[in-house]
C-alpha cells in the first residue's frame, strides 16, 4: 500500500517508516526538518520537504503520491513552546491537520491515523490509569490543540466517511530520540550523565508519566493502519514512573551516582498520568512488550554508540 507519513524524519515516525518499508509498502515522508533529521530518513522512502501549514504544497504531494493511508505525526509537540507561542502551536497542530484532513477526504484515502497525546489532553486525572472516556481538561495549549483535531476527525468521519484512528500517546522513548532537545527525559538524562553532567529535574521529581518503548509504539501504529478498528485509543502501559525513579534506573544501568539538580516546576505540565490501554488491547490486540528496565538499557546502548 501507499502510506504518507508526516513528520517522517522525526524520532517516532522515522521508526514507523522503516517498518513500513521493511514490510514492502510504498512510503512518502513529509517533513520540514524543523525538528526531524535527514539522517533519520529511510533511503527507500520518497521525501517531500515542506510544511503541513502550506495547503498548496500538501496538495501537490497528494496529487503526485496519491496515498492509501495517512499517518500523521508532524506536530508542534513541546508543552513549553505552546505556552509561549500559542498561535504557532495552533497553526501547526490544528490548521496543519485540517489541511491533511481536507485532502484526505478529497483523495478518498482508506485510513487516517492521527497521533494525539495521552499525557496532555486529560489534564490532571481524576483516576489512574486514565481511560479514553475520562473528562478532557487540558492544562496546556498543546493539549488543547491536539484534542481539537480529534473533533475534526469525528466530524469528517460522520459527514464524509473518513475512516480514522486516534492514538493518544504516552511518553515515548528509545533510539533516535534527540538528547539535546527539550523533550525526552530518558534521552536527556542519559546523555548528560554519560558526558559527566548533572541532569536537571523540574519540580520535586515525584511527577509520574507512562513510558513506552519505541518498538511498541511502532507496533501500535501498524495495527491502527492495517486493522479495521476505528476511534480513539490510549497507547500506554498503565504504569506511572516518577522522574526520580527514572534517574535511579539510569544511574544503575550507567553505574553512576551523579545527583540531579532541581529546578522550578514547569507551567502546563501535569503531576501524574498513566494510560489504560484496554481498548487497544481488545480492538487492536496491542499491549507493550518491552519493560522500562529493558527499554532504558537499549536506549543507553544507542546513546553510547552515538557518542563514539
Amino acid at each position: 500500500m501507499k502510506i504518507l507519513v508526516t513528520g517522517g524524519a522525526g524520532f517516532i515516525a522515522s521508526n514507523i517508516v522503516d517498518r513500513l518499508v521493511t514490510e514492502g509498502h510504498e512510503v512518502a515522508v513529509v517533513d520540514n526538518l524543523s525538528t526531524g533529521s535527514m539522517k533519520n530518513l529511510n533511503s527507500d522512502a520518497m521525501f517531500f520537504k515542506g510544511d503541513i501549514r502550506d495547503f498548496s504544497f500538501l496538495k501537490e504531494v497528494f496529487a503526485e503520491f496519491r496515498p492509501d493511508i495517512v499517518n500523521h505525526h508532524a506536530a508542534q509537540m513541546d508543552v513549553r513552546v505552546s505556552t509561549r507561542e500559542p498561535r504557532l502551536d495552533a497553526e501547526i497542530n490544528i490548521l496543519g491537520s485540517i489541511n491533511l484532513i481536507l485532502l484526505s477526504v478529497q483523495y478518498t484515502i482508506q485510513k487516517f491515523v492521527y497521533i494525539s497525546t495521552g499525557g496532555a489532553v486529560y489534564g490532571e486525572p481524576l483516576y489512574l490509569p486514565v481511560r479514553e472516556d475520562h473528562p478532557i481538561n487540558p492544562l496546556s495549549q498543546y493539549g488543547i490543540s491536539k484534542h481539537t483535531v480529534e473533533h475534526y476527525l469525528y466530524l469528517y468521519s460522520l459527514n464524509y466517511n473518513l475512516q480514522y484512528a486516534v492514538l493518544r500517546y504516552p511518553n515515548v522513548y528509545g533510539p533516535r530520540q534527540n538528547p539535546h532537545g527539550e523533550a525526552g527525559v530518558i534521552a536527556i538524562f542519559g546523555s548528560k550523565m554519560l558526558m559527566g553532567e548533572q541532569p536537571v529535574i523540574f519540580g520535586d521529581g515525584q511527577q509520574t508519566r507512562d513510558y513506552v518503548y519505541i518498538s511498541d509504539i511502532v507496533e501500535a501504529n501498524m495495527k491502527a493502519m492495517f486493522q479495521k478498528a476505528l476511534g480513539i485509543y490510549n497507547i500506554g502501559s498503565g504504569i506511572g514512573t516518577s522522574v526520580l525513579q527514572l534517574h535511579k534506573i539510569i544511574s544503575y544501568i550507567l553505574k553512576q551516582n551523579r545527583q540531579p539538580i532541581f529546578g522550578e516546576r514547569r507551567i502546563g505540565e501535569i503531576q501524574n498520568i498513566c494510560l489504560d490501554a484496554n481498548r487497544a488491547n481488545e480492538d487492536l490486540e496491542w499491549s507493550p512488550k518491552i519493560s522500562i528496565q529493558e527499554g532504558i538499557e537499549l536506549t543507553m546502548h544507542w546513546i553510547k554508540e552515538q557518542m563514539k
